[in-house]
């Protein structure tokens, strides 16, 4: 099977999450981008969050507007309290509330342990851990002052954030990304342990090797993606689409007892695949 075949397409229902208002960060580009798109489609209002590429933010958010909901770009750093803070408040003035966040906003400082700068592992803990604990915690106090509203949604809130395979899946001459997704793991599941009891559902998705920016060294020449695709048992690289439709699943009341959890979108990545033929 050719690599770019069973690639998503559209399969969300227009209505699922209607009248629900939707925060994405670091929406303008990549898994963010998609996820931002897709929840427009399934009927949510979305703010577009970004820390640069202000034109592009807008692109997502006319995208979003085409599907007849309400869509605005806010630019905010989420590894800045003061930023979040804002953002949050904004939207619950703007939007009225909020009823999904999706911590999507990560990047990368890669390097070998000995030539890693301090500078270089916080600014991934900062942003990648410390930015989804940020915007949780805001998300989450907007989320217990309006409590469920049942028409709208059986939670009160949806927090889903977005980890990666290597949480789980060690990942030499990255230690601060992969410890960040490590730290985004115990986050999550401590949250939703708190949480849940004030019917907030919290949840992760994990994805694997994605057509984004951020990794295209590792698909974009066809040698590059041969070589990737000896990890990937289902045989082709991620789209950014499949992210995206595992969020509006989490997000929607047709995963309303999923608590907890990370859904690892990976088409068999966390498989081991090198043991497949007897390790």
């Amino acid at each position: 099977m050719s690599s770019t075949e069973g690639a998503p397409k559209n399969v969300i229902p227009a209505q699922l999450l209607a009248g629900q208002k939707a925060l994405v960060t670091g929406a303008n580009s990549g898994i963010g981008r998609a996820t931002a798109v897709a929840l427009g489609r399934a009927g949510a209002d979305v703010v577009v969050n970004y820390v640069a590429g202000g034109d592009e933010a807008e692109e997502v958010v006319r995208e979003i507007a085409a599907f007849g909901v309400k869509a605005a770009a806010y630019e905010a750093d989420v590894s800045k309290e003061d930023q979040v803070v804002a953002m949050v408040d904004r939207m619950v003035q703007e939007f009225g509330t909020i009823d999904i966040l999706v911590a999507n906003a990560g990047l990368q400082r890669d390097a070998a342990l000995t030539e890693m700068t301090l500078a270089q592992w916080q600014k991934v803990i900062d942003v990648n851990l410390t930015g989804q604990f940020l915007c949780a915690r805001e998300a989450t106090k907007e989320f217990l002052r309006r409590g469920v509203v049942p028409e709208v949604s059986r939670a009160a809130g949806k927090i889903i954030c977005m980890s990666s395979v290597h949480q789980l899946i060690p990942w030499a001459g990255h230690v601060n990304y992969a410890s960040s997704k490590g730290g985004v793991q115990m986050m999550m599941e401590t949250l939703a342990q708190e949480l849940a009891p004030k019917k907030i559902r919290v949840n992760a998705v994990a994805p694997g090797a994605i057509k984004t920016p951020i990794n295209r060294s590792a698909w974009e020449t066809p040698q590059a993606e041969r070589d990737l695709l000896k990890l990937i048992p289902y045989d082709r690289v991620g789209e950014p689409d499949d992210i995206a439709h595992a969020v509006v699943g989490l997000a929607s009341d047709l995963m309303d007892y999923v608590v907890g959890t990370t859904l690892y979108v990976d088409g068999g990545m966390t498989l081991f695949p090198g043991f497949a033929t007897g390790g």
